[in-house]
């Protein structure tokens, strides 16, 4: 099995032109500010057909130091910074209440492009939370009445009989609230846009938050 997982990953291309644009990038002409960059290349992954680009990896750590990473969903990106949501009690909630700093990163392969994000974290009013989370479909009201999320499962049919009881209420009542469900805010001190380039001399533009706006640098690949 090691031989054959071994052949398998040296069969593989990164960004198979069929499937691939590696777009130009000149960072002399970004923004000062990356929040309008980040905002042009997501509607440039959008337009590009990029399945999913809201989705991103949040990186947090326990009371330890000790890392973890999963794939949650971008609730949106403004002023207040980059916001996603999960439940207080959840391991992320645990570990984002121990130590509120945090990191994320969006990769979209099909324009060779990758944004890492920094910073603090912070919770914001439960009112938002609450319309973020009307806001969206029947099915993520559902899974956060079903709520206990990261809690040891005795057995598949105790999360069908919860999740059956949870759409039951979502739908029955689409405006009940969910407590524990938690709107988080990234506000990013450092941010990197990364664009690949074929014959390997990839792009790499950081920003660094200082108190009077943003420093840039290009970094070495």
């Amino acid at each position: 099995m090691k031989t054959d997982l071994h052949q398998l990953l040296r069969s593989l291309r990164v960004w198979d032109p069929e499937v691939t644009e590696l777009p130009p990038f000149d960072p002399a002409a970004a923004p000062a500010d990356p929040l309008p960059l980040f905002a042009r290349w997501f509607a440039e992954a959008v337009a590009a057909g990029q399945p999913e680009p809201h989705t991103m990896s949040l990186a947090t750590s326990d009371d330890e130091g000790l890392p973890d990473v999963r794939i949650v969903v971008l609730h949106g990106a403004d002023a207040h910074g980059w916001s996603f949501a999960s439940h207080t009690g959840s391991r992320k909630g645990r570990h984002l209440a121990a130590r509120p700093y945090a990191a994320l990163c969006f990769y979209w392969p099909v324009l060779g492009r990758q944004v890492r994000l920094r910073g603090p974290v912070a919770v914001a009013p439960a009112e938002e939370a609450q319309a973020d989370l009307h806001a969206r479909s029947t099915g993520a009201l559902a899974a956060a009445l079903t709520g206990r999320q990261s809690e040891v499962l005795a057995s598949v049919d105790e999360l069908a009989r919860a999740s059956e009881a949870a759409w039951e209420r979502a739908r029955r009542e689409p405006e009940t609230p969910a407590p524990s469900w938690t709107l988080y805010r990234l506000r990013p001190q450092e941010a990197e846009f990364f664009q690949g380039d074929a014959d390997r001399r990839h792009l790499r533009l950081r920003y660094r938050r200082e108190e009077e706006g943003w420093a840039r640098d290009l970094l070495w690949p």
